[in-house]
């Protein structure tokens, strides 16, 4: 009977099954399809996405000489930046003090800090119109300062993916290398820079492209929290698309998925793929 029992598949194996290549080959279609016609489609010399009439560049003329898109691109970049790097400072002191400390109600501060990432957009969205509203925070700031709303925001929902990714990847520190560079005269400080700070690298980098990513592209959020003079690409997007999807709209979201994956590559050749995927 030995002779006919069936084997079972291992994990692996799975990967050279046609069905399993069709599967995820079909998946990455659904996945990726929209966003190519998109792309394609902002190439189009029509102002209807429906039929193709020839190829143009003069949709993405258009763009750059659309100086309240323009505009709305540098809000969100400027955003999405500020965010970011103030959400890795944030999330890597507090993925290291989740990581290192024991204290009373550590599980209640773990699950407060947790909860910008499980309540619903909408949700975040209104507590923050409600916050600044109540607390009267300035209006017709000059730039940069009239992005300070937004940007506390987007801080606030971004922060806590950066402490969770850096606390994953210091679950896999050794301690004991710690322990032998505080032997070898070392101070907290030179502890932290030269032990601990290379091992949560690549989750400082994951966490910052998660962060810079999401702030990018919030619209839900940014729309309770911006004023009539702080406009952003997402929300001016949105502004466009009620009344028809141009190619023009198509040309400006081609950019940003453009800029989007350069940044990622940057990243990936900076870190390398392996670093990063170790996080994880």
């Amino acid at each position: 009977m030995a002779l006919f029992k069936r084997q079972p598949i291992a994990p692996l194996d799975y990967t050279r099954k046609l069905w399993m290549r069709g599967w995820v080959g079909a998946t990455l279609l659904f996945l990726y399809a929209p966003l190519l016609v998109l792309m394609v489609f902002s190439f189009n010399d029509s102002k209807r996405n429906v039929v193709w009439k020839g190829f143009t560049l003069k949709y993405y003329e258009k763009a750059f000489a659309n100086s309240s898109l323009v505009e709305a691109m540098v809000n969100s970049l400027t955003i999405a930046l500020l965010a970011t790097v103030i959400s890795v400072v944030l999330g890597a002191l507090a993925g290291v003090l989740l990581w290192r400390f024991r204290f009373p109600f550590k599980g209640a501060v773990e699950g407060v800090m947790s909860l910008p990432i499980i309540v619903p957009e909408i949700c975040l969205g209104v507590a923050m119109l409600i916050f600044f509203a109540k607390i009267d925070w300035p209006t017709g700031l000059p730039w940069p300062l009239n992005l300070s709303a937004i940007t506390i925001a987007h801080i606030t929902f971004c922060f806590p993916f950066v402490a969770m990714v850096v606390r994953s990847r210091m679950a896999s520190f050794n301690r004991e290398q710690e322990e032998a560079a505080k032997d070898l005269g070392a101070s907290e400080w030179e502890t932290f820079r030269d032990i601990l700070l290379p091992h949560m690298k690549p989750g400082l980098i994951a966490g910052a492209l998660l962060a810079f990513t999401l702030s990018l592209d919030d619209f839900v959020i940014t729309f309770f929290t911006s004023g009539p003079d702080t406009v952003t690409f997402p929300v001016k997007v949105y502004s466009m698309v009620r009344f028809s999807v141009t190619p023009e709209v198509n040309a400006a979201s081609t950019i940003l998925i453009l800029l989007t994956i350069a940044l990622t590559a940057v990243a990936l050749k900076v870190q390398g793929v392996k670093g990063i995927a170790e996080t994880h």
